[in-house]
C-alpha cells in the first residue's frame, strides 16, 4: 500500500511530515522526491531496460514472448533477470504468439509398404549435418484457395534445408521440397528421410526419388504426431508467428513471405528452445562443420526469387537453372 495519500493528507491537516514518515516507517526524503516526480534509479533502469525489449519484441515481429526476450538481452549483454523481463513486458503489453490447436491431418495409405522408423523419437541435435532429415506438409488459407507447404528439416541443425508450396498436395510437392535439399545441400548417401505416414511419402515415384539419390526412407507409426514432433512443431511455430498474424490474398505472396520468414529469419536469427531448457541458434548449431554450398539466405537479397543466375553459377559454374520449377520452392 502507498503511504503518501495519507502523509498528504496529515501534511493539509497542519501535522509534521516528519512524524507521520516515522510512524509509516517511510523516508521522508524519497517521499519528497517522490511528490518532486524525480524518477527513482530503478525506474530510471526500467525505462531503459524496457526500450530494449520493445527493440527486441519489434525485431522478432511480435513473436518473441519473455523467455526468448531474456536470452536475446543477455546474449546482447544486457544482464536482467527472467522475471523482471516478464514484468515489464507485462506493463508494457507484450507478448509472445501463442500456439493454436493441433489438428490430424496425414491420410495414410493403406495399400503402402511398411518402411521401419528409423529415428526413434531421437530428434536431438548433433554434429553430424545431413545425415537426418524429417519432413511433412501442412495446408494454408488463402483467398485463392488452400496452399500446402511441405518441408524438410535437418535434425542436426534444425534449419529448413528445402521445402515448397503449391496449390496441390501431390507426390510432386514433397518430391520438390527434397530436391531443393538436395541442390542445397548435397547430402552424401546413406541420409535417413524421416516423415509421417502420409500417402505422398509412401507413394512409388518418392521411394523411387530416395532410392535414386541413396536415401533411406524412415516412417512413424498412424496417428502419433510425437514420432515427427520436430516437423510439427515447425508448423506451429510458423502459424503462430507469421501464418496466423494476418489474411493471404494470393499464393505468390504468401510464398513471398514464406521466403522472408525461413531463409531471412527461421534459418538465420531467430532463437530456438532446447531440450536442456535454454536457447539455441540454428546457424550457431550447425556451425557448418562442413563449409556447404552457397547458402540460399547469401542469395536472397541480391535480386528477386528465384536467384538462378546466382545459385545455379555458385553450384555449377553455369548460370543455367536445372529445371523451371523444381527447386524454387513453388510449384503452383
Amino acid at each position: 500500500m502507498k503511504m503518501d495519500p495519507f502523509i498528504e493528507a496529515e501534511e493539509a491537516a497542519g501535522h509534521s511530515v516528519k512524524r507521520c514518515c516515522e510512524l509509516f516507517e517511510v523516508s521522508r526524503a524519497a517521499y519528497y522526491e517522490r511528490r518532486r516526480g524525480v524518477a527513482s534509479a530503478r525506474e530510471v533502469s526500467d525505462g531503459e531496460l524496457t526500450e530494449k525489449i520493445l527493440a527486441v519484441h519489434a525485431e522478432s515481429n511480435g513473436t518473441y514472448g519473455s523467455p526468448r526476450v531474456h536470452r536475446e538481452l543477455v546474449k546482447r549483454g544486457t544482464p536482467c533477470g527472467r522475471r523482471r523481463v516478464r514484468r515489464l513486458m507485462r506493463r508494457a503489453g507484450l507478448e509472445g504468439r501463442c500456439k493454436k490447436r493441433w489438428r490430424k491431418t496425414t491420410v495414410p495409405d493403406p495399400a503402402a509398404e511398411r518402411a521401419k522408423d528409423l529415428i526413434g523419437r531421437h530428434f536431438g541435435p548433433s554434429t553430424e549435418l545431413d545425415r537426418r532429415y524429417v519432413g511433412d506438409i501442412t495446408y494454408i488459407m488463402t483467398w485463392e484457395g488452400w496452399a500446402y507447404l511441405a518441408t524438410v528439416i535437418d535434425l542436426a541443425s534444425r534449419r529448413v534445408v528445402g521445402w515448397a508450396l503449391a496449390d496441390h498436395m501431390r507426390t510432386e510437392l514433397v518430391e520438390d521440397a527434397l530436391k531443393m535439399a538436395f541442390l542445397a545441400r548435397r547430402p552424401d548417401k546413406g541420409l535417413i528421410f524421416h516423415s509421417d505416414r502420409g500417402s505422398q511419402y509412401t507413394s512409388l515415384d518418392y521411394g523411387e526419388l530416395a532410392r535414386v539419390n541413396g536415401v533411406v526412407l524412415s516412417v512413424g507409426m498412424a496417428g502419433e504426431c510425437w514420432d515427427n514432433a520436430v516437423a510439427e512443431s515447425f508448423f506451429a511455430t510458423i502459424k503462430r508467428e507469421l501464418i496466423d498474424t494476418r489474411a493471404w490474398p494470393t499464393r505468390a505472396g504468401l510464398h513471398a513471405a514464406l521466403f522472408d520468414y525461413i531463409e531471412g529469419w527461421y534459418n538465420t536469427r531467430r532463437l530456438h528452445s532446447s531440450p536442456s531448457g535454454g536457447m539455441i541458434n540454428t546457424t550457431n548449431l550447425s556451425v557448418e562443420a562442413r563449409q556447404l554450398q552457397t547458402p540460399w539466405t547469401a542469395v536472397a537479397s541480391r535480386g528477386p526469387w528465384p536467384p538462378w543466375t546466382e545459385l545455379a553459377r555458385a553450384r555449377t559454374g553455369s548460370a543455367t537453372p536445372p529445371q523451371k520449377a523444381h527447386y524454387c520452392g513453388w510449384n503452383g
